[in-house]
């Protein structure tokens, strides 16, 4: 079955080099992408779809950020329906304590962000993105050594239970599969033999409103193939693009 969208992140690209890529349209579908624009080569994120959304919008509103080229958001309103689909990448904190006090910026700016997307009446969104936490000990392979590490700290751990909850979004691949442990792995370092060894972490996600989660059937991690170090997440929903 051909995909409706798909959401991409840390493109290290700028838009003359996707297009001299043929990398604008994939599979039939549009992109969209917000780049960075303090340096290049670094981050970017993108959306593909298959249908023309309503509105597109770059950027998040939160401006050290945006120059990151760090949120994406396709809009599907019509028919008095509203739905938006948001490729995010949310900063790494593992280069060292400047970056993780960046990183605790953002989680605490983008909270404003799902504020203001769940106070659109009717809004239903499905947030994809590597969100660099492994939010519970069944999300990585070696959870008690990197108590102390970027990624799994109690306060990024924290963040995102209380986010999950304040705005009642759904992580929806825990929701069709509680128990996952290795399967659930999206991101492995390419340091030793992480891969081979399945030493993984799971930091890609897609969060979801309750009722577009409720509409999942199908969710599993794509690793027939290895394209980068991370691993693409894919969710069949039981609903039709245009929303």
């Amino acid at each position: 079955m051909a995909p409706d969208c798909m959401g991409v992140q840390e493109l290290k690209a700028q838009q003359p080099e996707m297009d001299a890529g043929g990398f604008g349209t994939l599979a039939g579908m549009a992109g969209r992408f917000a780049f960075a624009s303090v340096k290049r080569g670094y981050s970017g994120v993108g959306l593909y779809s298959r249908h023309a959304p309503t509105q597109v919008i770059e950027g998040c509103g939160l401006p050290e950020f945006d120059a990151e080229g760090r949120y994406v958001e396709m809009r599907f309103d019509g028919g008095g329906r509203r739905l938006s689909i948001i490729s995010v990448y949310f900063p790494s904190g593992s280069s060292g304590d400047e970056r993780q006090a960046a990183k605790m910026r953002f989680l605490a700016q983008f909270t404003g962000v799902l504020e203001r997307l769940r106070a659109e009446e009717g809004r239903e969104f499905i947030l994809c993105g590597d969100l660099n936490i492994a939010h519970q000990q069944i999300d990585l392979k070696n959870w008690r050594s990197n108590q102390k590490h970027s990624g799994f700290l109690p306060e990024e751990r924290q963040w995102l239970t209380d986010t999950l909850a304040r705005f009642k979004l759904v992580d929806v691949y825990r929701r069709l599969h509680p128990d996952a442990e290795g399967d659930a792995y999206t991101w492995w370092s390419n340091r030793g033999r992480a891969w081979d060894n399945n030493v993984g972490w799971r930091i890609d996600y897609q969060l979801a409103t309750p009722a577009i989660a409720e509409a999942a059937r199908r969710a599993e991690v794509y690793k027939a193939q290895r394209f980068s170090d991370h691993a693409p997440l894919t969710i069949d929903y039981a609903f039709e693009l245009p929303f």
